[in-house]
């Protein structure tokens, strides 16, 4: 497998993190324009852990998961109060928080005789734990993706069990939840914490995949497009949100037939899914038809 390949794949798998943890918010019937905001948390305490600290990248991973759940819950808390495109106008201002908060912190230590840490808008560099462990881009990337398979099945058993039921009813009607004796807002806190961790778990694999990260790597067209993945793909089941990546890091950005008009593209495809597929490609009516189709 060539570099390209290797490269388009381990994006895919990164950013499938992102749009599980948009995915899983849409179920509970929550839009979130900012999940980029935990992917940020995760990218920079991961790569803090350790560049700055020697910490192995599976304890700093583990860390820097919660540290993005307990941010998801600060976040949730005072926001779940609102609905609609009040709630997600509001997730979208604590991202941008965020962001300027990367852009404000500056903290570097002196490692043999260089400074490691943030620098504010000069970003973080130096997040070298993987090239110094040697471990080769295409076994990153088979880390990538079994760490994405193990997520995904952990989420397929969810659905099958009542809970994934009570997740969906949630969504779908929050009085009726409440009715049958779903505490929905906790229940909806809960839900905002595992997709901040998971956001954050993706964060970390992206920063030690690129050695260096910057505020604006985490700006408002990441929350766009993770939500996006989430509405093209599909809300059927788990494997639409990673649909809707490969779509659009696969098909749109992988491919030079569609050089220069990618963003034109997606957003059209957007727009024409809303109107006539609003629960996306694989939505479920498809998702039952498939499993009718090839059980």
């Amino acid at each position: 497998m060539d570099d390209y390949a290797v490269g388009v794949l381990t994006n895919i798998g990164l950013f499938g993190f992102l749009a599980i943890s948009a995915y899983l918010l849409l179920l509970a019937g929550e839009m979130s324009f900012g999940q980029q905001a935990f992917f940020g948390v995760g990218a920079y305490s991961g790569g803090m852990l350790t560049a700055m600290f020697g910490w192995p990248l599976p304890l700093a991973a583990i860390a820097a998961m919660g540290l993005g759940a307990l941010a998801a819950l600060m976040v949730a808390l005072p926001t779940l109060r609102l609905r609609g495109l009040y709630f997600a106008m509001a997730t979208l201002a604590a991202a941008e928080m965020a962001r300027i908060g990367f852009e404000l912190l500056h903290w570097q230590v002196e490692i043999e005789g260089e400074k490691i840490g943030p620098e504010g808008t000069q970003g973080f560099r130096s997040i070298r734990w993987v090239f110094e462990n040697g471990v080769e881009p295409g076994a990153y990337l088979a880390i990538i993706w079994l760490m994405l398979a193990a997520v995904v099945a952990a989420i397929l058993a969810l659905e099958r069990a009542r809970l994934g039921a009570t997740l969906r009813g949630v969504g779908e009607d929050p009085e009726l939840a409440a009715a049958l004796g779903v505490d929905v807002t906790r229940f909806k806190l809960g839900v905002a914490a595992v997709a901040g961790a998971l956001a954050a778990f993706g964060g970390v694999l992206y920063a030690h995949h690129n050695t260096y990260v910057e505020p604006r790597n985490f700006d408002i067209m990441l929350g766009v497009h993770s939500l996006a993945y989430a509405l093209i793909g599909g809300l059927g089941t788990v494997f639409g949100p990673l649909l809707g990546v490969i779509v659009d890091l696969g098909l749109l950005e992988g491919s030079r037939f569609f050089q220069g008009y990618r963003m034109i593209v997606f957003g059209g495809l957007v727009a024409l899914l809303l109107v006539f597929r609003p629960r996306g490609l694989l939505d479920e009516r498809m998702v039952r038809w498939l499993k009718q189709r090839f059980s």
